[in-house]
């Protein structure tokens, strides 16, 4: 009776020196003992999935941060160089100014992205026009999609939502900078709006890139970014974001994808 209560004692010393590996057997022959040992077990699991989450977390974000922080300290001590060219010295002041911005927005997205996990409902919400605050974030890109002459085939009827506006409109600026990105020269991106008495449904897609079905597997996970060649323009945290606020609007959000045949995100909410 007394072994199977002091082996459980020494596994709960061993959980709280953070040894997350630790297992009990479930060989017991007292029920009660027997469940005790698998739930003892489960939550061993689980700790160990979290720890090993955390661990990920923070070493991804360790280097998001060093490698922009290399380049601004690498380039603000070429511009000491003695006779610098003034077309080397603007050239160092522009990657240094990309890598700070790149810094202030991974913070941002970081410290949005943990308040909206510690998040259980949304506060600030309004009525608006869902299909003019779409039209304002396609404009809010422009400088983007004009330098790659993209056009826009939008199919949005009025449509009034209850919601969080703020929220929202990071969700849109973020797909669509996705799409602008991965479209090609003189590409096309489509955007429609549909709506039930009961939900509405947003859709963006576009003629890019599209991904393997691993990438697509991952995109929505913090700091992935399937495609390497691109890793510069991104932190791999917009999509974990979107996912992340259409959740907490108890909507959905899906994607259809084929290698260089674009990908289509469909994003439903309810009404």
């Amino acid at each position: 009776m007394i072994q199977p209560i002091q082996t459980m004692r020494d596994a709960f010393d061993e959980l709280s020196k953070g040894n997350f590996s630790v297992r009990i057997p479930t060989d017991q022959k007292l029920v009660e003992i027997r469940e005790m040992a698998q739930h003892f077990n489960a939550m061993a699991y689980d700790l160990f999935h979290i720890e090993t989450l955390r661990n990920d977390f923070v070493a991804n974000v360790s280097h998001e941060f060093k490698t922009p922080i290399a380049a601004i300290e690498g380039y603000a001590t070429l511009l000491q160089t003695p006779k610098l060219p003034q077309e080397k010295h603007d050239h160092y002041v522009r990657i240094i100014l990309d890598n700070s911005r790149r810094l202030s927005s991974l913070s941002t997205n970081i410290l949005t992205l943990s308040k909206l996990e510690n998040q259980e409902m949304i506060i600030d919400k309004c009525e608006f026009r869902l299909d003019e605050q779409i039209r304002k974030s396609i404009l809010m890109l422009e400088g983007k999609w004009s330098d790659k002459n993209i056009e826009f085939d939008m199919d949005l009827p009025k449509q009034i939502y209850y919601g969080s506006e703020t929220l929202l409109s990071q969700v849109w600026i973020n797909i669509l900078d996705n799409a602008i990105k991965h479209s090609p020269q003189s590409g096309i991106i489509h955007i429609s709006i549909h709506s039930t008495e009961t939900e509405v449904s947003v859709s963006i897609a576009d003629h890019g890139d599209g991904m393997t079905p691993e990438i697509k597997k991952h995109i929505f996970e913090k700091f992935y970014q399937g495609d390497n060649s691109r890793q510069t323009e991104g932190n791999g945290l917009g999509l974990a974001l979107v996912r992340c606020i259409i959740e907490l609007c108890h909507g959905t959000i899906t994607v259809e994808s084929t290698p260089r045949d674009g990908s289509a995100f469909s994003i439903n909410l309810p009404l």
